[in-house]
């Protein structure tokens, strides 16, 4: 199944695009993409396709900062359907868990854990395509999409701690000062959001029960709408889970309302296994992690599930036939020291 997002994920990319002096146009033919399907916002378009535009406008442009300066610009009602019934939930706790349910409706690609330790909330994000694409533009859009929802929910409430990014920083980092105004965390082992878990259970004014049935109602007659593929739900589960060591088939299965047996046996109907999605979102997040030289090779080990080094050395030598620090030296990618 091709990853799909709505085209309003590109709202605010021609605006973008003329602000840097780019030929927008030749851009989306160039990414497979019709400059028409941005007329229609709820148009559906292949994630990769939307990476690759980001990507090559960042590039061409020389500008860092292009996926946050689409963030910038992206009001609530570009949430299309999902919008009436997120401006009025409860508080912030019952809005994200509406963007989790509802997030194929958005974007296929995006996956969205709420983690909660105590007194603090660690809302991960990852983009995910069907293929491993470098994707920073598109996570750090989809991190200052929901920073700003964020904030438009709670206003002077919204209190957020951090916000991280595994991509190291930017050389100019005034438009991610401008957009989050908090500590920024680059290298980090997660891409998303740290806030005290107090900002989900603050009330939002604008709350209205009723509306939110009706608006409820609606999106669940969408459901039936929309295709769904379990194989592309778990990979987006295991690449959350995996860096915080819970990537297990028992978390996985609850993560998606399933129990263990169901879910086993639904990938065995579609010609898969448990092991195999793990292995190959490993096989994703290492060249990620490898091509980041702030990460060690020991702390790489930890966040792709390895208890020993040598297991990692081990798998990876099966997988790419040379040592994690031999594909370094390959790739010219010199570790930081102290890394």
């Amino acid at each position: 199944m091709t990853a799909l997002a709505r085209s309003a994920v590109l709202t605010n990319y021609l605006e973008v695009a003329r602000h840097l002096g780019l030929n927008a146009n030749s851009l989306l033919s160039q990414a497979g993409l019709s400059p028409s399907l941005l007329g229609d916002p709820q148009q559906r378009i292949p994630v990769s396709a939307a990476v690759k535009l980001l990507e090559d406008s960042a590039r061409l442009s020389g500008c860092a900062t292009l996926g946050l300066r689409m963030a910038e610009l992206r009001q609530l009602s570009d949430f299309g359907e999902v919008s009436l019934l997120l401006s009025h939930q409860h508080n912030l706790r019952d809005a994200l868990q509406v963007i989790v349910q509802y997030r194929h409706l958005l974007n296929d690609s995006l996956a969205i854990f709420i983690e909660e330790t105590g007194k603090t909330v660690i809302i991960r994000e990852e983009v995910v395509t069907e293929t491993a694409i470098h994707s920073r533009q598109a996570i750090e859009l989809a991190i200052g999409v929901m920073f700003r929802f964020c904030a438009a929910l709670l206003g002077a409430h919204w209190q957020p701690i951090s916000v991280n990014f595994t991509h190291e920083a930017p050389a100019d980092l005034s438009v991610h000062r401008r957009i989050f105004g908090c500590t920024l965390e680059f290298g980090s082992e997660f891409n998303g959001i740290v806030c005290p878990a107090a900002n989900l259970d603050t009330a939002n004014p604008l709350a209205n029960a009723a509306m939110a049935r009706h608006a409820q109602r609606y999106l669940d007659s969408l459901q039936s709408e929309d295709e769904r593929s379990l194989l592309f739900d778990v990979r987006k589960a295991i690449y959350l889970l995996l860096p915080m060591g819970r990537a297990t088939i028992e978390q996985i299965a609850q993560s998606l309302g399933l129990n263990v047996r169901t879910l086993q046996r639904r990938l065995e109907e579609d010609g898969a296994s448990f092991s195999e999605l793990i292995n190959g979102v490993r096989r994703d997040l290492v060249i990620r992690y490898l091509e980041n030289p702030g990460y060690s090779l020991g702390r790489i080990t930890d966040m792709l599930g390895y208890s020993m080094p040598s297991s990692f050395t081990r798998w990876f030598i099966a997988q790419f036939g040379m040592p994690p620090a031999t594909w370094r030296s390959e790739h010219q990618i010199v570790p930081r020291k102290g890394s």
